[in-house]
């Protein structure tokens, strides 16, 4: 017990502890070459400013201040930790291409609640090596297939023709529904009609909302929802497993059938490799069709371009023919699009990392262990790399050298392994889209 009369000594003593602590996480290392910022609040940091909503098309208040402020690489507490923000292109790549040597993954301890440990996104070293090098095989495998192009034409004629008649398409609702279908058939042959795709899209979208909503794992919040609609989403899929497995059929083509032929997995890495390829295929690939149409109507010509760039590849089959690959090769200006739409509209902002050791880069230094935040949006809006960066510019791609100065699909070991299927569903769509509606 505390006499009473030594209760202020005590009382002082412990403030100056905190304080003291205080001093020591905001300030320590200050006679080292961090660069310049500042920490916010206690605890908080400044991460409610961070994350403040803002235009796809921009970069926000928040950033606009501190790189006018500190330049273009600053600290900051963020997420909870002492953090690196680069908005520099060449730090950047400097930490996308040193993956599992200076720098490793880190997200916050949220996300591996809705994700679940095994998420592609989220694990690390060997375990990633060998999940993504399935993901790769899984893809280029099901692009080989006979009926992977077929079915996503087939799709995108299904989705135009279930608009006519209509007086008004919600666009963007109607690209996540054409996504999620198409994704359904290509990881596990489940047609949209089916009542399991309604039952997975129901949850998906519970499971979504959870993932941009407060951390808060009590009963009604948007988080706690998420989080049981994974678990819904995961026993259905185990659900389709023990099914296939019982009628030992796997002839399907699809990234099912990849993954249970591969022996050195356990069915919650299966699991989640189908959500990743779910969450990545659908949500991102929809967002960025989106943002087209959005960028295309704001631009007549380029339109214009677009749509004389189909009817020439039209003109040259026969009708009903379907789309091939050669075909595909010949859409140029399509990819400009669909790039220059990545560029404006940044689906992926930033990317969560954390050094290993400290680390000397040009002037800066990065303590061990501090969280390291690099921002795409930042350098696809950076007028020192690109000319009008706020202008939905195609012919920029004319330049080769515009591809270097990108990081849309992110570097390294994590490079997105759907990046080319993304591109090719956008292009298939954006066909049909051009050719049939004003």
């Amino acid at each position: 017990m505390v006499e009473l009369g030594a209760l202020p000594t005590v009382l002082a003593l412990f403030l100056g502890l905190v304080l003291a602590f205080l001093v020591k996480f905001f300030f320590s290392r200050a006679h080292t070459n961090l660069p310049h910022g500042k920490m916010g609040w206690p605890l908080l940091g400044e991460t409610l400013a961070y994350l403040k909503p803002h235009k796809s098309d921009s970069i926000g208040i928040f950033l606009q201040e501190h790189c006018s402020r500190y330049g273009k690489v600053f600290k900051s507490h963020l997420f909870g930790h002492r953090t690196i923000v680069s908005c520099d292109h060449e730090l950047n790549m400097f930490i996308l291409q040193n993956e599992e040597k200076l720098f490793q993954s880190s997200y916050p301890q949220a996300l591996h609640g809705i994700l679940g440990r095994n998420s592609l996104i989220l694990v690390s070293g060997d375990v990633h090596k060998k999940l993504r090098s399935l993901a790769l095989g899984m893809i280029g495998g099901t692009k080989s297939t006979v009926n992977f192009l077929p079915s996503i034409e087939s799709l995108s004629i299904s989705m135009m023709e279930s608009w006519k008649g209509c007086k008004e398409v919600v666009f963007c609702k109607e690209a996540k529904r054409f996504t999620f279908n198409l994704m359904m058939k290509q990881s596990l042959s489940i047609g949209p009609d089916e009542a399991v795709t309604a039952q997975i899209l129901e949850d998906f979208h519970t499971f979504m909302k959870g993932f941009v909503s407060l951390p808060i794992y009590i009963p009604g919040t948007s988080y706690h929802k998420a989080v049981k609609a994974r678990e819904r989403i995961t026993s259905t899929i185990k659900g389709i497993i023990e099914g296939r497995r019982k009628e030992n059929r796997l002839q399907n083509g699809d990234f099912l059938d990849v993954i249970l032929s591969k022996e050195n997995l356990t069915d919650e890495e299966r699991v989640s490799l189908i959500l990743d390829l779910l969450l990545g295929g659908h949500e991102t690939t929809a967002t960025l069709m989106a943002l087209l149409i959005y960028f295309l109507a704001h631009s007549p010509q380029a339109l214009q371009q677009l749509r004389e760039e189909h009817l020439a590849i039209r003109k040259n089959k026969n009708d009903g023919e379907l789309l091939s690959w050669e075909d595909y090769k010949q859409m140029n200006f399509t990819l400009n699009v669909i790039y220059e739409g990545l560029r404006c509209g940044n689906v992926v902002k930033f990317v969560h990392r954390k050094s290993l050791e400290d680390i000397r880069f040009k002037e800066y230094l990065i303590p061990a262990g501090w969280k390291v935040l690099p921002v795409f949006t930042a350098v696809h809006h950076d007028p020192c790399l690109h000319e009008n960066p706020w202008d939905f510019n195609p012919w920029r791609w004319d330049d080769q050298a515009t591809n270097k100065k990108v990081s849309f699909f992110g570097g390294g070991q994590r490079l997105c392994p759907g990046a080319d299927l993304a591109k090719l569903e956008t292009a298939f769509f954006l066909h049909h889209l051009v050719l049939n509606y004003r």
